[in-house]
């Protein structure tokens, strides 16, 4: 069985890690972040439509959005584990 909170907040975290990873990226090496985020898509120019430049706000705003959001489908991924693992028979 799944630790709902324990899982939720783990990928929360790396979500987060990830968002900071791809922000560095991209002002450090704008080359290499544009082919990394691209081959999410495989190969399709979706770094073209961010906007070149991010406020301060719009950064804190998404940095926030892609935690919460990343929080709230963990937990909700934990949930229908345990809820499927209990009903195949699986659980503890």
């Amino acid at each position: 069985m799944l630790h709902r909170g324990a899982f939720a907040t783990s990928i929360a975290i790396l979500s987060g890690a990830l968002y900071m990873l791809f922000y560095v990226l991209a002002v450090l090496w704008r080359g290499a972040f544009r082919f990394v985020f691209n081959a999410q898509f495989y190969g399709a120019d979706v770094a073209s439509l961010l906007p070149e430049q991010l406020s301060y706000v719009a950064f804190v705003g998404t940095f926030i959005t892609v935690i919460v959001t990343a929080w709230l489908v963990g937990y909700a991924w934990a949930w229908l584990y345990n809820w499927l693992a209990l009903l195949a028979g699986w659980g503890d």
